[in-house]
């Protein structure tokens, strides 16, 4: 009985591993590709590896301080601590976000006495930080928007500008920005280009310290852009993730967005609150739609609720919360001025020094671009096959483009990065 039982199963244990392979080949998922990995994880999985002790992480986009740690902001601690006395509860915000958040962001971007503000002609909802403010633009201009769908973009611009649209299902271009060249603003080429940008198209703009590059368009440059825009009748895109920690003055760095408001542009912006107030994790951001009365804003508004609630329905309220209470109360706004101010100052520095180290070190080579950019990124104008060595050599992380985070250099580290960036490019 059990050797007819253990003949039977072995008769039936190929079928059965046979069933097995075919169910593995014909997995629901089998179709799926593996997707490229990120740019930016990939230099820190590789720093993380790397057991030199004078290893330097320039690929991430995060503060750091003088001793390259996170750094808290001291009006971000003070705002919790007012938040936990206060026994402030955990309820849902309403579907646009705290109404003290989205009035305070509006009034950072466009300034306290805007009439645009006044006259009631923004839309202001909190966004999933920077990234979600753009993908929620993007959602509501596929829908919404009924010239075209072309959305035109400086060339380099932030990674995920490109698919964050795209995915929004609409059609990304380009125009000239970055001139390789003098590692500068190409201003005549992007002018050239922007007259030939089909009417009623979208244009993305970075109000400061543009990523990648660090390059930005000055006050008179910014003029000219703006008569221009307005000429061929493009929708200006804003996105402004560093208002404060470019030039460590707000107002300065809002300088775009305010001259194409006076300028009698309607616009959509895109802000966040990670870089300047180190909420980075918090994901506090705001999407606005500046329109042309309050009754169109009021519209607007309805559908941008409408696209907001099957998505996520409520935004997270910590982040947004601890950013109205900085903006809010003259204290702690006081104090996050003088700490964003810090925290750009810092980065300035450490421009400043680099550029000197180079210098000393004898570089032939001109590095006034170091010094002429602006913000938390620098395009060193390095080559591939030199960032490939500077990595090999001096294990210096950094994005294949010769991208640098200046946050990631420290007091300690500045010389030693200078003679390594010397010794790749003799």
């Amino acid at each position: 009985m059990a050797v007819r039982q253990f003949s039977r199963i072995s008769k039936l244990l190929p079928q059965n591993a046979t069933f097995v392979a075919s169910s593995k080949l014909s997995s629901t998922w089998a179709n799926v590709e593996m997707g490229p990995p990120d740019a930016i994880l990939g230099v820190t999985e590789a720093f993380k590896r790397d057991t030199n002790p004078k290893k330097m992480n320039l690929g991430v986009g995060a503060y750091r301080d003088d001793n390259g740690k996170p750094f808290i902001l001291e009006c971000v601690k003070e705002a919790e601590q007012m938040m936990l006395r206060e026994c402030v509860d955990h309820e849902y915000a309403p579907i646009s976000g705290p109404p003290e958040f989205c009035k305070e962001a509006a009034k950072l971007a466009f300034g306290d006495n805007s009439p645009v503000i006044s006259e009631g002609r923004n839309v202001t909802v909190q966004g999933v930080s920077g990234t979600g403010s753009l993908r929620l633009g993007g959602e509501f201009f596929s829908k919404w928007y009924n010239k075209n769908k072309l959305f035109y973009l400086p060339s380099p611009s932030w990674g995920n500008h490109t698919p964050i649209f795209k995915h929004s299902g609409l059609e990304v271009k380009s125009y000239r920005y970055y001139d390789p060249g003098t590692c500068g603003y190409d201003f005549r080429g992007a002018m050239e280009d922007i007259s030939n940008i089909p009417e009623g198209s979208t244009i993305v703009l970075h109000a400061c310290a543009h990523n990648p590059t660090g390059v930005d368009p000055k006050p008179e440059q910014w003029k000219e852009m703006s008569a221009l825009i307005k000429k061929k009748k493009l929708f200006p895109f804003f996105d402004m993730a560093y208002q404060g920690f470019a030039s460590g003055n707000i107002d300065q760095d809002a300088f775009a967005v305010r001259q194409f408001l006076e300028d009698g542009h309607q616009m959509a912006l895109a802000q966040s609150f990670a870089k300047n107030m180190g909420l980075y994790g918090e994901r506090a951001g705001a999407f606005s739609i500046v329109c042309g009365t309050k009754e169109e804003a009021d519209r607007v508004m309805s559908q941008v609720k409408i696209l907001i609630r099957p998505i996520y329905s409520n935004p997270p309220v910590h982040g947004s919360r601890i950013a109205a209470r900085v903006l809010s109360n003259p204290d702690l706004r006081t104090i996050w001025l003088g700490e964003v101010k810090g925290m750009a100052d810092r980065i300035i520095n450490m421009r400043n020094r680099l550029r000197e180290g180079l210098a000393k070190e004898g570089s032939s080579h001109n590095w006034q671009h170091i010094t002429d950019q602006i913000g938390m990124f620098c395009f060193t104008g390095l080559k591939p096959d030199q960032v490939e060595k500077l990595t090999s050599d001096y294990s210096v992380y950094l994005t294949k483009d010769g991208r640098i985070s200046v946050a990631g250099i420290t007091s300690s580290t500045v010389d030693y990065l200078a003679h390594g960036i010397h010794q790749v490019t003799k």
